[in-house]
């Protein structure tokens, strides 16, 4: 059992100029709360339309508001990171929520009450998403495969809507992946933790800011940082190609002694060619997948870097 006295709420923002307004009344209500101090802390993730300036006018003299801006846009899990490395102080715990309003800020006392019971994470379990089908059938279909072959249990439906203790904060921030996924991450970590149903709204304002190509790359750090499965399906598909290709030699060794004969033909050829060329592909692909996380991975680049912060509502540059 603990006391949460202290409670820093991170947003990362990436051209978020038109729901801005609307996410600082929000976070300035759920902000005066009787129970525990609470701080904000907004990413700007290199946004190229407003947001920077906008956030330099509305933080201008706010002192439980802090901010900082990235050099360029990292992605959503490196803006993740540096609200959680540049975060002043030590709060008993991080409110981790994006700046669309998708999630709830009001839920933050609920969170705290959770993890007050004893529990270091708390996160968020979408009941309902307002996506499109496709998208929506796509999310869920992941989120099983991920769940039946990662090595770390991965709660379904859990994004990364979650209240952290500084404990778990401290340990993701001493995990160096390039890669990162923060919700594996999460997981892999252990102690106690819950999820709490919520309904997931729909954008305050403007357009989504992941493409198919952006969900995809997401979809792969789950799967290759945390699942065994795809180095593995390798073996699998080599062996199933050996079993086809002892198989066809029997075949032809049956009807070689048993009619003399033997099966011929071009479409043959060109089935067992375009087979296990793709099998040696497909195989090239994979290890290539680990290998380029390797290369990444030892180059030891910063995660990102910060153009300017704002802090307790002073700018300062760099």
């Amino acid at each position: 059992m603990m006391k949460v006295k202290r409670v820093a709420i991170l947003v990362p923002l990436f051209n978020e100029e038109a729901v801005l307004p609307a996410l600082l009344e929000r976070l300035s209500q759920v902000a005066d709360n009787p129970d525990f101090e609470v701080e904000v802390m907004l990413v700007d993730d290199g946004s190229t339309d407003g947001t920077a300036y906008l956030l330099h006018k509305e933080l201008s003299g706010r002192t439980g508001f802090s901010a900082i801006s990235l050099s360029r846009n990292f992605g959503h899990a490196a803006a993740i990171t540096a609200g959680l490395q540049e975060l002043l102080g030590h709060p008993d715990a991080v409110f981790i929520m994006d700046g669309d309003l998708q999630d709830p800020p009001e839920l933050l006392g609920t969170f705290v009450k959770k993890m007050e019971e004893g529990f270091d994470v708390v996160y968020g379990i979408r009941k309902n998403r307002k996506e499109g089908f496709f998208k929506m059938m796509a999310y869920k279909t992941y989120y099983r495969l991920l769940k039946r072959f990662s090595n770390v249990h991965t709660p379904l439906d859990a994004g990364d809507f979650a209240l952290l203790s500084g404990k778990v904060v401290s340990i993701l921030n001493q995990m160096p992946e390039e890669s990162r996924y923060l919700r594996g991450m999460r997981s892999w970590v252990g102690f106690k933790q819950i999820g709490i149903p919520y309904s997931r709204d729909g954008r305050a304002d403007g357009n989504s800011k992941y493409s198919w190509r952006m969900l995809f790359r997401l979809a792969f750090n789950g799967l290759f940082n945390f699942s065994e499965f795809p180095i593995r399906f390798i073996g699998y598909v080599g062996m199933i190609s050996v079993l086809i290709s002892l198989g066809y030699l029997a075949l032809t060794l049956f009807k070689k002694l048993a009619y003399g004969t033997v099966p011929a033909g071009f479409t043959a050829l060109i089935f067992a060619i375009v087979l296990f060329a793709g099998v040696q592909l497909l195989a090239l692909g994979i290890i290539g997948e680990y290998v380029l996380r390797i290369f990444f991975q030892v180059k030891k680049r910063p995660l990102y870097i910060v153009r300017s912060r704002i802090v307790k509502g002073e700018f300062i540059d760099g």
